[in-house]
């Protein structure tokens, strides 16, 4: 029984809810690249394990570089000049994306003794110098600097 009069379809009972056009509208992945690029390019997999620190406009304009000239402007590990110093800003980038590798069964590299909690496993292995990230600070004339998690201090 309906509350509206005698008909239990009501008035819309017969119209379907959608279009046919809005039933096929759906995110096509391979038409987001006009190019028919999929992904990355398999030489671009060293920079994996790199967390973007610094100046935003200049990682920017570094990504749209070709690959020689952002090889280029790498300073030499003798010659950097940021302080050897982790900041909060690096050390929760850090932490965040270790927990998550670690949340999706990355390998440990710490012993755990009973710890479960992604982040509590990820500031052990920081504590310890254990994780295998790389820091890359920009600096604002689009030179970069990379920084190892061993080598920077807390």
């Amino acid at each position: 029984m309906s509350d509206y009069e005698d008909n239990d379809a009501g008035d819309f009972g017969d119209e379907p809810a959608f279009e046919d056009d809005e039933l096929n509208d759906y995110y096509d992945p391979e038409d987001a690249d006009e190019n028919g690029e999929r992904g990355r390019d398999d030489e671009d997999n060293g920079d994996q394990d790199v967390v973007i620190s610094g100046d935003a406009a200049a990682a920017a304009s570094a990504g749209k570089s070709t690959k020689e000239s952002n090889k280029d402007k790498k300073i030499p590990n003798d010659q950097r000049t940021t302080t050897p110093f982790m900041t909060k800003y690096e050390r929760a980038r850090i932490l965040g994306t270790r927990a998550l590798q670690i949340s999706m069964n990355a390998p440990v590299l710490v012993d755990l003794e009973g710890e479960t909690d992604p982040l509590q496993i990820a500031i052990k292995e920081l504590r310890e110098k254990k994780i295998p990230l790389i820091v890359r600070r920009y600096l604002p004339d689009g030179f970069y600097e990379d920084w190892t998690c061993e080598e920077l201090l807390q």
